[in-house]
């Protein structure tokens, strides 16, 4: 897949991220994973197939190019696990372990992403005490799931150096002419956990992440140099919260527009990424739902 392929993929999925049926999907958690990197594949399951009350099996299709590692057994609940066909079952040994529908679920596995930058599909057959859901559907073209009712489970494999945090929801303060600062907020998921440690953008002099804490009467706010993203949780930037400072704007932030912004990143052992987003301009919930971040690579 070329870089300007790439971009396109990652700018649809942000796009699609938020888009969702009638019946919740089978799921993989926030984020990418980087080339050739092992990747730990949680499949949640947040409801049952339609009319049913339970969840009684799971198999897992792995897509070309995934290495399989090995899959984690549930009490009460049969793995099969079938290297040759490339798939990974799960199936409950008695009605009372089944998952009723109004209850959430993990099925893990582990593997080896491929060497190259791209999208993976898992497609997921559910099977219900009434019927099935066959998680399965793949866009045509692109990779943008809205309007797919049954849509595989999706993972980005991003090159090296392109974070896998997870943005969504991002939107910036929009400004008026004289007006000198402004902020920038957004939800950010590590899925092993990082650091942003730095935050830059054209339409700004200076760019900080600070930090709007009660200190007694007094709401105080303090720059931060690094924000700790702990793995797997999100962590919002918000108005009166954790946000993005912008100071010395260049010019005014007019609704309708978007902002250039790129996020820096550190892992547990120091390596370095980033991701570049384009986020809109707006006066808070009309900016967030009018696009989602895109995602593109540095």
């Amino acid at each position: 897949m070329t870089s300007s392929s790439l971009l396109k993929t990652l700018a649809a999925c942000a796009l699609a991220a938020g888009a969702g049926g009638a019946m919740a999907h089978v799921t993989l958690p926030p984020g990418a994973a980087t080339v050739g990197s092992d990747y730990t594949a949680a499949f949640r399951v947040g409801h049952a197939c339609k009319d049913a009350t339970a969840t009684r099996g799971i198999a897992v299709r792995l897509p070309a190019g995934f290495v399989l590692a090995d899959a984690q057994a549930r009490p009460g609940w049969k793995l099969d696990v079938q290297r040759a066909a490339g798939e990974v079952r799960w199936s409950a040994e008695s009605p009372g372990t089944a998952v009723p529908t109004a209850e959430h679920a993990e099925f893990v596995l582990r593997g080896k992403v491929p060497a190259k930058p791209g999208v993976l599909w898992f497609k997921v057959l559910q099977t219900c005490d009434v019927g099935q859901a066959d998680w399965a559907q793949v866009p045509a073209s692109g990779s943008s799931t809205a309007g797919l009712e049954n849509p595989a489970a999706r993972l980005e494999v991003v090159a090296a150096g392109v974070a896998t945090v997870d943005v969504r929801d991002g939107w910036v303060r929009q400004s008026v002419p004289g007006q000198s600062g402004s902020g920038a907020f957004m939800k950010l998921t590590a899925p092993t956990g990082a650091r942003l440690v730095g935050v830059s953008t054209p339409a700004a002099g200076v760019a900080e992440v600070h930090e709007m804490k009660m200190d007694g009467d007094t709401m105080r706010m303090r720059a931060m140099p690094v924000l700790e993203l702990p793995a797997g949780k999100t962590v919002e930037l918000t108005p009166g919260g954790y946000h993005v400072m912008l100071m010395d704007l260049k010019q005014p932030l007019v609704k309708g527009t978007t902002v250039p912004m790129t996020l820096r990143f550190e892992d547990a052992k120091g390596a370095s990424s980033s991701l570049e987003v384009q986020l809109p301009v707006g006066t808070g919930a009309d900016a967030g739902a009018s696009a989602h971040d895109h995602m593109h690579m540095k």
